[in-house]
């Protein structure tokens, strides 16, 4: 089996007293523009052994990385979903943060779910994302990847989502009916914004959700929808970080990459998780 960050661990770093719990989930099964996403998490994990332990001055690998078996993606959608569901919410049983890789976004719902089970409060979903995902049932999908923060809302679950430059009216109606907190891409990008305030009533528990065409795709354009005019790289992790000040990280997703042979962009992803991990 394939270990997240395999080639810099310690035998006590890869133990089951690892804070941090990697969830590899090839699932590709809603796409409805490019394809790739299943070989996302193998090439997440392969380009990981090429990182430093050092980022942003921390080493989260000395608190423990433990890579469990990929999920099984094959029958039915909501039969995955309650697997994601389950290992998630084993982790953070577990006194663990989940870090999921994706992946098509779909497998969000699935482990968000796991999380809400577990904590059994209110938990605050923080999004970088060129799309807001709050369609109803896209293309005939309760579970596609375009619908996935809608199925959250629906579950009372609160939104935050920062970079989003693609939606549709349906999705605008949807952000008032489930007062979603937003911050768009060309407000951002043309602003040079690298810290937003979330709301004073926003959750204490935040879980990240990150899909990787959030970033402009000069910089990200191994994924199924590349949208123009996205966040940059530092941009949108430092607007993760700020969110997480003063709350708790209760667990991560990184989704959507799509593999296309250039591992600039697979190592770029695989930075991107372990930045995340330093900011938990």
């Amino acid at each position: 089996m394939s270990i997240f960050l395999d080639s810099e661990l310690t035998d006590d770093e890869r133990t089951e007293h690892a804070k941090f719990r990697v969830i590899p989930v090839p699932l590709e099964r809603t796409v409805s523009y490019g394809s790739g996403t299943e070989n996302g998490p193998a090439a997440i994990i392969e380009a990981s052994n090429e990182l430093e332990r050092i980022t942003v001055g921390k080493e989260p690998c000395l608190e423990g990385v433990l890579t469990e078996a990929p999920i099984d993606c094959t029958g039915d959608l909501p039969d995955v979903m309650e697997r994601i569901a389950a290992r998630t919410q084993s982790a953070v049983e577990a006194g663990k943060i989940p870090v999921t890789l994706g992946g098509e976004h779909s497998l969000s719902y699935g482990a968000v779910i796991g999380v809400a089970r577990a904590l059994n409060k209110p938990i605050g979903i923080v999004q970088i994302d060129a799309h807001a995902d709050l369609r109803v049932a896209y293309q005939g999908n309760k579970h596609s990847h375009a619908s996935v923060m809608h199925l959250l809302s629906q579950e009372g679950i609160r939104l935050a989502q920062f970079g989003v430059r693609a939606l549709c009216q349906q999705e605008q109606n949807s952000r008032r009916a489930n007062n979603v907190f937003y911050r768009d891409a060309e407000e951002l990008v043309v602003g040079n914004v690298h810290e937003v305030d979330l709301p004073d009533d926003f959750p204490e528990d935040i879980y990240v959700s990150f899909d990787v065409d959030g970033l402009d795709p000069s910089q990200m354009p191994a994924t199924g929808t590349p949208v123009p005019g996205g966040l940059g790289y530092y941009q949108a992790l430092r607007l993760v970080e700020h969110a997480l000040k003063g709350r708790r990280c209760v667990g991560l997703d990184v989704v959507e990459l799509a593999p296309d042979g250039n591992a600039a962009w697979d190592f770029t992803t695989a930075q991107i998780v372990y930045r995340l991990m330093a900011a938990c």
